[in-house]
């Protein structure tokens, strides 16, 4: 995003061009920004472990051309349901470039993921005798709970550590693999969730040394080579504006230093490194524009928009922030403004304070920032509200990539029995 002037753009691409186009409230995704973030990542860490290989996420934002996007940069992708693995392959991905990593699964969960042949990553040594039944996968991954999260967005999405229900209690890792060796199978990883959007890059190395530990004492005992090891996402970015970034670079580089060190110490044959980033690729390139609709002046002032949580759905549900800017008006003196959508609902009034443009009116056009993570993923309908259009600029090139939803949207799929319509 940049100004021209006192207006908001979006790659070259002014946002009042793109809301009178395409309307609002639209997601808008930066496609030069989204490579320049997954290059970023790359280059860090395979100059510190070569042997590196990056996973997206896709619950992050699952549009194919957002994921077409990372895959021509090298990613595979990290499924966490059946329909993201059909995802993958729709956009040509397959085998040992899908990490399947769904939790509590089903048989029907599991007999797919097996039939679709990528490589399995179970959240718990309980669902393995379930699988066994159905087949054996080619590799096998256990999600390993290292015993410590942390999370810079919310207590709800700390995804690690005694509170999360991911993974394998470090007890009872051993068990699991000697459990899958015994079966037959052959060929290991391990994998991990470090937290959720962490910005401290020391968290980086003492997590990894933390699953290591529990890794490498499994290696030795049970001799397996461990092909890869998975230390999830957990790449964190900034959403306040006087909030400290993450230093990539020394993240990588101590991350590297303790997977190479922990590796000697238990005798390892150095596995490949894997990270499954999703927030750090797409979060910041992503925005939602929206248009004011109404001014109500009664407790205090709210501005009422076509944004609601239906639309974001991450600050209704953990508090979280995301800055709005105001085009035309960011130098203008600021009053305290809450904002809210057009929900039935009062979690529906979702920024309750916040310094915006004094001169804030109906027609103006909010842009709300890093939006391209958990955001048209977790939209919804409600009140009769529909999910969003979705459009990818790339300079001054600008194409429609998911239509806005209609009325035909919201019943399709529906039946009313005969007997109802007299």
């Amino acid at each position: 995003m940049k100004f021209i002037g006192d207006k908001i753009a979006i790659g070259d691409v002014p946002v009042e061009q793109i809301a009178a186009q395409f309307g609002t409230p639209t997601y808008v995704y930066d496609e030069a920004k989204i490579r320049s973030n997954i290059r970023r990542v790359y280059s860090a860490f395979s100059k510190h472990y070569p042997d590196f290989k990056m996973f997206y996420a896709v619950k992050a934002c699952n549009n194919p051309a957002i994921v077409n996007i990372l895959r021509q940069e090298g990613a595979g992708v990290d499924a966490a349901s059946v329909n993201e693995i059909l995802l993958a392959k729709h956009v040509g991905l397959g085998g040992e470039d899908v990490m399947f990593s769904g939790n509590f699964l089903s048989d029907d969960d599991i007999k797919q993921g097996l039939a679709s042949g990528v490589i399995f990553n179970l959240d718990d040594i309980s669902i393995l005798p379930r699988l066994l039944k159905f087949g054996k996968p080619e590799m096998l991954s256990f999600r390993v709970n290292p015993g410590y999260g942390k999370s810079n967005v919310g207590e709800y999405v700390t995804n690690a550590g005694p509170n999360a229900k991911f993974g394998i209690h470090p007890d009872k890792v051993m068990d699991a693999y000697r459990m899958a060796k015994e079966a037959g199978i052959k060929r290991f990883g391990a994998h991990m969730m470090t937290g959720s959007c962490i910005t401290d890059a020391e968290y980086f190395p003492f997590v990894t040394g933390l699953l290591m530990d529990i890794i490498g004492k499994t290696a030795q005992t049970l001799g397996i080579d461990f092909e890869f090891i998975d230390l999830g996402g957990g790449l964190g970015i900034p959403y306040r504006p006087d909030e400290p970034g993450l230093d990539l670079d020394k993240a990588a580089e101590l991350t590297a230093e303790m997977f190479r060190k922990k590796s000697a110490e238990y005798g390892m044959k150095p596995p490949q490194l894997k990270m499954e980033p999703a927030r750090y690729f797409v979060g910041n390139a992503g925005y939602i524009i929206g248009k004011v609709h109404s001014i109500k002046e009664s407790y205090k002032k709210i501005a009422g928009t076509d944004i609601g949580m239906n639309t974001l759905a991450r600050p209704a549900m953990y508090g979280s922030y995301h800055h709005i800017f105001v085009d035309g008006k960011e130098n203008e003196p600021r009053k305290t403004i809450g904002l809210c959508g057009q929900l039935c609902e009062n979690t529906d009034f979702w920024v309750k304070e916040r310094e915006l443009p004094a001169s804030l009116t109906e027609g103006d056009l909010v842009v709300v920032e890093n939006a391209g993570a958990y955001g048209f993923g977790m939209s919804y309908q409600y009140n009769g509200r529909l999910r969003p259009a979705e459009v990818l600029v790339n300079g001054s090139d600008i194409q429609l990539i998911r239509e806005r939803e209609t009325f035909d949207d919201m019943i399709r799929h529906t039946t009313v029995p005969e007997r109802l319509k007299n």
